[in-house]
């Protein structure tokens, strides 16, 4: 399982563009949904639907693998509803640059997108002009599935409502462990070779003295490491992909001063034990991290290639057996299960701590994962299909995979609880990466795959258990922090101001962070730094996440 993150729309030139979707420019008009309440007798939402209905949906996938509409799916889902779907399928690849084409003309819009991975601000704009339609009124009528999740966690319903009281998309959820020991407390879980440790008669290192210790025995022996294992191309003690979130190696910087971290990398932000929101790039542990892993670099412990190549490439190398240490959220998706065991945080000065990544504690969650459209001529319908992927049986195959493929893989087979319900088993994933197994036949979009599911309509994927048993182990006895910072809907005006700052401060961050891990930096440089990020307004950066957290906790 990898942590995926769909591809957001941010360009301010969307802004111009809702103005320009709603005159439909450039072909036939249509008649466009003014986001009214359109009721519709419950009788005509039954399904299977007695006449096949057709609907339009976008969606993107992964290129290099089956499209959407002739995956098994969405097959049966047409079998059981009789609703076909017409689909506008763009691979992911392009997706950022023709979903942005797309919004600014109605008349190119479908039904609803299924993958939007729209941020608030999209969704706010979108939603106020017109573009996409309220959904709260649909969901507490038509949608039994969702309403049924917003009813059990109402902090769901929470983070998924405008600051103007409007929903203007559906939620994709996974909950898998909770609290500290939710499977997204940590995402660049670093992996160390156990084979090289054992061949080398070494420890799992404990501490950063020992870790260091560790790479130079990766790097002096490596003639021997090549040899024993039959590995060809050089030997890279320690790889990474630096700011490429799950395989950034700033899981490492928990080690120094203040023990932040690095655990939200588009941000930047962490939230004290007394509720106070600071910037852990400017930390004293983040200066300290960076001059160590400068240290590293220097002497060779570190891929010269971790700043330029792609995950492609990073995997390429790890299939090659050649990495010492690297991170990822699955050992399986870059080498293999078998050879590497999870680094624990590493002690220093007698500390051991590790940071939790911020919207962890309320699990896995995508806020603006589904839109329906002002196209759409009858979004109760829509929205009463749509909820067909909240069936607690559904999600998770769109979530995962399904059953009954004609390849040779299944991701489930179909088995029964203890109940005699209908219950998805998993199968082995064997040798097979689980990220590419599921892009194969998974669909995403709108979701909810709650904990009292396991046991009674899935099992818990064998990854998913390893995982959630590693951090148990590994993860959590270190885990120290009270809060993360919660998936909080700002209002508009604050979400612009942030994303403007933010654009400046990330950018400048991620690049220093690159440069003095590749080629050092002096105490000039780093007051330097951090009086550039003033004039960024870094302090109205903070003071804005401040405000919304502290109404949050109010």
């Amino acid at each position: 399982m990898k942590n995926k993150v769909w591809k957001r729309i941010t360009t301010a030139s969307l802004a111009a563009a809702m103005v320009f979707s709603l005159t439909a420019c450039g072909g036939p008009k249509v008649e466009l949904n003014d986001g009214t309440f359109k009721p519709m007798d419950a009788s005509e939402l039954v399904f299977p639907q007695s006449e096949k209905v057709t609907l339009t949906g976008l969606i993107n996938y992964p290129a290099n693998t089956t499209e959407p509409k002739d995956r098994t799916i969405f097959k049966r889902l047409e079998e059981q509803t009789n609703v076909h779907i017409e689909w506008n399928a763009i691979t992911n690849s392009e997706w950022g640059d023709k979903i942005q084409t797309l919004m600014t003309d109605v008349n190119s819009l479908p039904d609803f997108i299924f993958t939007a991975g729209f941020g608030e601000a999209d969704l706010l704009r979108f939603g106020q002009g017109g573009t996409i339609i309220p959904l709260e009124e649909y969901i507490d009528n038509y949608m039994p599935n969702l309403k049924s999740v917003f009813d059990k966690f109402p902090e769901y319903r929470k983070m998924t409502t405008a600051s103007d009281g409007h929903i203007y998309s559906l939620p994709w959820i996974e909950q898998l462990g909770a609290n500290k020991t939710a499977i997204q407390v940590i995402d660049n879980m670093p992996f160390i070779n156990k084979k090289w440790l054992d061949f080398l008669k070494l420890e799992v290192p404990q501490t950063v003295e020992e870790f260091e210790a560790v790479l130079i025995a990766f790097r002096d022996h490596a003639s021997e490491l090549q040899a024993e294992f039959g590995i060809e191309g050089s030997i890279i003690p320690m790889s990474c992909i630096v700011n490429d979130g799950g395989q950034d190696p700033g899981v490492l910087f928990n080690s120094f001063g203040e023990g932040y971290g690095d655990p939200d990398k588009w941000r930047h932000i962490v939230v004290t034990d007394d509720k106070k929101v600071v910037c852990n790039a400017t930390s004293e542990g983040w200066k300290e991290g960076i001059a160590w892993l400068h240290s590293l670099y220097e002497q060779e412990l570190i891929d010269p290639e971790s700043f330029t190549h792609d995950w492609s490439t990073y995997v390429a190398k790890g299939k090659s057996h050649r990495y010492g240490v690297f991170f990822s959220w699955d050992p399986a998706n870059i080498d293999n299960l078998e050879d590497y065991v999870p680094l624990p945080p590493l002690e220093k000065d007698g500390k051991r701590v590790l940071t939790p990544c911020n919207g962890s504690y309320t699990s896995g969650y995508d806020r603006g994962r589904a839109v329906v459209t002002a196209t759409a001529q009858q979004p109760a319908l829509v929205c009463a299909w749509l909820d067909q992927m909240y069936a607690p049986i559904q999600s998770p195959q769109n979530n995962w995979g399904t059953y009954g493929e004609d390849d040779d893989f299944d991701i489930f087979e179909m088995s029964t609880n203890a109940n005699g319900g209908e219950m998805l088993k998993h199968a082995p994933l064997g040798d097979a990466s689980p990220v590419e197994v599921r892009e194969a036949e998974a669909v995403g979009g709108p979701l909810a795959v709650l904990d009292e599911y396991y046991g009674e309509y899935v099992t818990c994927p064998d990854d998913a258990q390893y995982r959630l048993d590693w951090i148990e182990e590994y993860y959590t006895p270190y885990i120290e922090a009270e809060y993360v910072y919660p998936p909080i809907f700002m209002n508009k005006e604050d979400i612009e101001e942030l994303s403007n700052i933010m654009a400046d401060i990330g950018k400048n961050i991620n690049a220093k962070k690159a440069e003095w891990i590749r080629d050092g930096f002096t105490d000039a440089d780093w007051e330097a730094y951090k009086e550039m990020l003033q004039g960024y307004k870094l302090d109205r950066y903070l003071e804005i996440f401040q405000q919304y957290l502290d109404d949050y906790y109010k």
